[in-house]
């Protein structure tokens, strides 16, 4: 919190930077998490003296935290300002304000503002929901709560992993096993999960009531081998049984952190076409790449590869991270591919960064493989820079001139980053009659009004990795 309040202060000294809303609302919400709720509305003050504009944002932020330190007149204070300033409420600001009220016991008005809610066309979401099955349990009104619960679904709203959490928890804390049970069979349905402590409540619940654990285990598959450092290891290990031999052989072996055993029983799996959950899979290569174990690593990812299997985004981000770590670059290429075909964007910063780090390895056709591979929004400046530096690096001046000369002609503005680069690498390769061409466009785009808020995002990325000395 202090260091953000002296980088927030030090922001505001800076020639050409001004805070706005954004990150005035960011700072005094820091403020009000850690419980400073003078700081942060001394900080609200300061947006009012200045005339910074005030949104919903900033208000519920400010209603929020005012209501966690136990204020709840204060709440509604602030609830009725944002109104009388002419500030339309969000739908969180709703919700948030909901939540207030139904946790201060104030069914009435609770109510009131959800009804004014869906009078003034905002419609509820994930959140809101939630908020109203929560009270609807607390309170005892099961039926009430699982009528919400399927009218969310025939709005178009799927209740997601983080409501189902918290209803689950709520059904513990009131012994309700019926409302339990509906909801666990939605997340077997959509393959959702619960976290391993409201796992434990729950299994904990349905022993006292006498009821199955059957189906919280077939949801939950992944939190009985939490159970076999614990008490209740003979309880898993009959559980296991319901699970293929080789998933639940490897499910121990992770837990017990016997890798090599994995590797074994991965290479055999392997070529008994043996198909493994993909969260298993996933498991094993995030295990594998915080351990430092590339070859391991790969060799999970191979068997998803043959045997068809998709894998999360961090998954294959976690892969090319150690892939790059310990120079593994060619088979950072085959990762990116998989992630690609598996629907999955790279995304326009780490696609430039992940190209300029290819090219710093000297690793020209790597570079280029990966580039080629990029959908054409995400071939933009940030991205033929980071390929004209590749070259660069490479000590391919007139490929790296070919590169830019392509840029233009596709109609991709250079930006301060794209000219920083050529400079550097025209200089570094000895053609210094060149140079004087590009200063001079440097020159002109600077004194055409380039301002850092109104060029698109490609170019602040370019600029961010390439401009100014930011990469070295």
């Amino acid at each position: 919190m202090e260091k953000a309040w002296l980088f927030f202060n030090w922001a505001s000294g800076l020639k050409g930077f001004k805070h706005d809303q954004f990150t005035y609302t960011t700072m005094l919400d820091i403020f009000g998490e850690a419980g400073r709720i003078a700081s942060m509305n001394y900080v609200f003050k300061q947006m009012q003296e200045k005339g910074i504009k005030i949104d919903a944002a900033t208000y519920t932020s400010l209603m929020h935290r005012v209501s966690s330190s136990g204020d709840i007149d204060g709440a509604i204070k602030i609830w009725e300002e944002m109104k009388e300033n002419g500030c339309f409420p969000s739908v969180v600001s709703y919700t948030a304000f909901m939540k207030v009220l139904f946790d201060s016991n104030r069914v009435k008005e609770a109510t009131d503002v959800y009804t004014e809610m869906l009078e003034s066309g905002i419609s509820p979401n994930c959140y809101t929901y939630t908020v109203l099955m929560e009270y609807l349990i607390v309170a005892g009104k099961y039926q009430e709560a699982l009528e919400i619960f399927r009218k969310m679904q025939e709005a178009g709203v799927q209740p997601d992993k983080a409501l189902c959490n918290i209803l689950v928890e709520k059904c513990c804390k009131a012994g309700e096993t019926n409302t339990m049970t509906q909801i666990l069979q939605y997340m077997k349905s959509n393959c959702l999960a619960l976290r391993y402590p409201i796992f434990l409540e729950a299994l904990r619940t349905l022993r006292i009531a006498g009821g199955s654990d059957a189906l919280l285990r077939q949801v939950n598959p992944h939190c009985s081998t939490e159970s076999i450092k614990n008490c209740d290891a003979p309880e898993f290990l009959a559980s296991a049984a319901e699970d293929p031999l080789e998933q639940g052989l490897l499910l121990i072996l992770l837990k017990k952190q016997n890798l090599v055993a994995v590797d074994h029983l991965i290479a055999g799996i392997m070529d008994k076409n043996i198909l493994l959950d993909s969260w298993v899979v996933s498991t094993i290569i995030e295990v594998n790449s915080t351990q430092c174990r590339p070859d391991s690593a790969l060799l999970a990812f191979e068997y998803s590869t043959r045997m068809g299997i998709d894998l999360d985004r961090t998954v294959y981000l976690s892969l090319i991270g150690i892939l790059i770590r310990s120079n593994t670059f060619p088979r950072v290429v085959e990762v990116v591919k998989e992630m690609i075909r598996a629907g999955h964007s790279l995304g326009l910063y780490l696609s430039a960064l992940l190209i300029y780090r290819l090219g710093s390895a000297r690793r020209p056709t790597f570079a280029a493989k990966i580039f080629n591979l990029l959908p054409v929004e995400q071939k933009c400046t940030a991205t033929f820079t980071a390929m004209i530096s590749v070259y660069f690096s490479a000590g391919s001046a007139d490929k790296a001139l070919k590169i830019y000369k392509t840029m233009q002609k596709k109609g991709i503005n250079p930006s301060l980053g794209t000219y920083d680069i050529l400079l550097a690498g025209l200089e570094r390769s000895g053609r210094i009659c060149e140079i004087d061409t590009y200063r001079k466009e440097k020159k002109s785009l600077t004194a055409n009004g380039y301002y850092w808020d109104s060029i698109p995002m490609e170019e602040k990325i370019c600029d961010l990795l390439f401009a100014r000395g930011l990469v070295s």
